[in-house]
């Protein structure tokens, strides 16, 4: 399938994501307020660092091993058991920690022990929530578009529906809970829509772990844990510098902004993560990667730039619109974050070549690189600019990462031709 015939469908899927995620904003954004978003912030770092541990970290490699092994069913069923069996036991594992610990942990996330019961519902719900993204990874590798678009857009609609009720009800407590379980019980949906597949049988998910799968797949763990660590670290230091510094509710405006650039870039980062992972898995010549990314750089790029540029001329409509009046101070971040935005996707067109390369020792150096280095411009550009310095900070950032990015890939194509 082709990149445009892949973003196209899975736009759909994407368009009705971002939908759900704006309508989700609007709600947070009347019932918990500036401060509640940086609260919900602390909290989806905190998910994104915990799922990664209990999973294994091996989600990429298992899209890119499946894509790999597409002529050869036996492979995929060793990785998939491996995957499987690897993520059921961390799961398990990291689930009885959170329970045993959840008041701790509310206390360092979310600086209340009363949020305790938020990550004893994470706790009971974890092994599902992990064996969703497993199966996603496993229909994004068999480049099951049309499966991986219907079950996203149910994970979309489940994720509103689940929000709005428990916020609504319960405000940023149920806000919390929400978002610890929502993608638990999308599960039930992927699985039955796996199960509707020729080539799936549940006892593929399970069985003996194969020690050479599990090598491959730790190059993965590693790339993928230190994403989990350095991002949501480097956020949650950026929000405390900015909460600490400003007050609470300019880290809300900051975290607004942030999931603002979150929901519409998903047009342009989930077409990179369903047909790049894969497609650069397969391509073995250095002319035909180069291609593939040209061919990025003349759809997707543009894309992202025109919308940025949208959504900077439509910033005071859409703080109207998807949020209250309480947030118009973070109109004066749009500008940089937008550019910082279109930076960010033309630097991930070449980055995604190290996931379908297993390019960790890389990887993993300019992830940390890049991480501190935007705590450290925070405070930086904070210091001199006030709170809009956070998001010169973020342009400056991936600026850097992209030429860093081009340099290495050139690099790597260049050596990789002459081995040819």
């Amino acid at each position: 399938m082709t990149l445009i015939k892949t973003s196209l469908l899975n736009g759909i899927a994407v368009i009705i994501k971002i939908l759900t995620l704006l309508g989700i904003n609007k709600i947070l954004a009347v019932y918990v307020g500036p401060s509640g978003y940086a609260a919900i912030g602390q909290f989806q770092n905190a998910v994104q660092m915990i799922t990664t541990f209990a999973s294994g970290a091996i989600n990429n490699g298992v899209t890119r091993y499946t894509a790999e092994y597409f002529d050869d069913e036996p492979k995929q069923h060793l990785v998939w058991r491996t995957a499987g069996t690897i993520a059921l036991a961390g799961s398990i594992v990291t689930g009885l920690i959170l329970a045993l610990f959840n008041q701790t942990l509310a206390v360092w996330f979310l600086k209340d022990a009363n949020y305790g019961g938020v990550f004893l519902w994470f706790a009971a719900t974890l092994v599902l929530f992990t064996f969703n993204t497993l199966l996603l990874a496993i229909l994004n590798g068999k480049k099951e578009i049309v499966r991986y678009v219907i079950a996203n857009i149910a994970g979309s609609i489940f994720a509103l529906l689940v929000t709005t009720v428990m916020a609504i009800q319960l405000g940023l407590y149920g806000a919390l809970v929400a978002l610890a379980i929502y993608q638990s019980i999308s599960f039930f949906v992927t699985l039955f829509i796996c199960y509707k597949a020729p080539w799936f049988k549940m006892r593929f998910l399970l069985g003996g772990v194969d020690k050479t799968t599990v090598i491959n797949l730790g190059k993965y763990t590693l790339m993928a844990l230190t994403s989990a660590a350095c991002v949501p670290v480097s956020h949650i230091l950026v929000r405390n510098h900015l909460g600490e510094t400003f007050g609470w509710n300019a880290a809300g405006y900051w975290e607004a902004l942030w999931r603002l650039s979150t929901a519409y870039l998903m047009l342009v980062t989930t077409t990179l993560s369903v047909y790049y992972l894969p497609r650069l898995s397969e391509l073995k010549h250095s002319a035909e990667i180069r291609k593939e990314i040209l061919q990025g750089y003349k759809i997707v790029l543009p894309v992202a730039a025109a919308c940025g540029l949208i959504i900077y001329l439509l910033r005071d409509l859409i703080i109207t619109l998807l949020f209250t009046q309480d947030f118009a101070p973070m109109r004066e971040l749009f500008a940089w974050q937008m550019l910082g935005d279109t930076l960010k996707i033309g630097s991930w067109i070449l980055a995604y070549l190290m996931l379908g390369k297993a390019m960790y020792k890389l990887f993993i150096v300019t992830e940390i690189t890049f991480a501190g280095g935007f705590v450290a411009l925070t405070w930086i550009f904070t210091e001199v600019m006030g709170l809009e310095g956070v998001a010169v900070a973020h342009a400056v950032n991936y600026a850097a990462y992209w030429l860093v990015m081009a340099y290495f890939v050139r690099r790597y194509l260049q050596k990789n031709t002459q081995q040819i």
